[in-house]
């Protein structure tokens, strides 16, 4: 059977959203994806966590953009956004609270590519170009990734 390929750009309650304007601290732009349940309804959960959370300052988010998944493709289509804001945590200090944020969502790993409740992956952060075992920024794959590149594209384009 062969697998619808279109994408959908869709809104939500808060995407997509302008939120603040910026106020010092590390610019940061997150990529949010999901395949499992109401996914736009987590997502402007997520958000509002985020808002309320103290640990960034959220300026503003991308429509969604519903999309087929790649790697392991027998699961359902994701939905992707991105997300910019600041904040004053460092890049591992970022990262470990976004896997904490992950999991505090149902976020389970079982295998690479597979089906999620959220996934939220540091695409920028800052100019900062920096490579580790368990960090890469900019993100390694972003600009091949539809799920990024459009979301980013349509954020860009959007008021400032």
């Amino acid at each position: 059977m062969k697998r619808e390929t279109s994408l959908e750009i869709r809104r939500s309650r808060r995407f997509p959203g302008r939120y603040a304007r910026p106020a010092g601290g590390h610019r940061v732009v997150v990529g949010v994806g999901g395949n499992l349940g109401d996914v736009p309804r987590r997502f402007d959960r997520v958000l509002d966590y985020l808002r309320r959370s103290g640990r960034v300052r959220v300026l503003r988010t991308s429509p969604l953009l519903k999309n087929p998944p790649f790697g392991y493709l027998d699961q359902p289509d994701f939905f992707n956004a991105v997300v910019e804001f600041e904040t004053r945590l460092s890049p591992f200090g970022l990262l470990r609270w976004l896997l904490w944020v992950e999991r505090r969502f149902g976020r389970r790993r079982s295998f690479p590519n597979a089906p999620r409740t959220l996934d939220l992956d540091i695409i920028f952060y800052d100019e900062l170009r920096w490579r580790s075992r368990r960090l890469e920024v900019p993100h390694p794959r972003y600009a091949e990734r539809v799920s990024v590149t459009i979301p980013l594209t349509l954020m860009e384009k959007g008021p400032r």
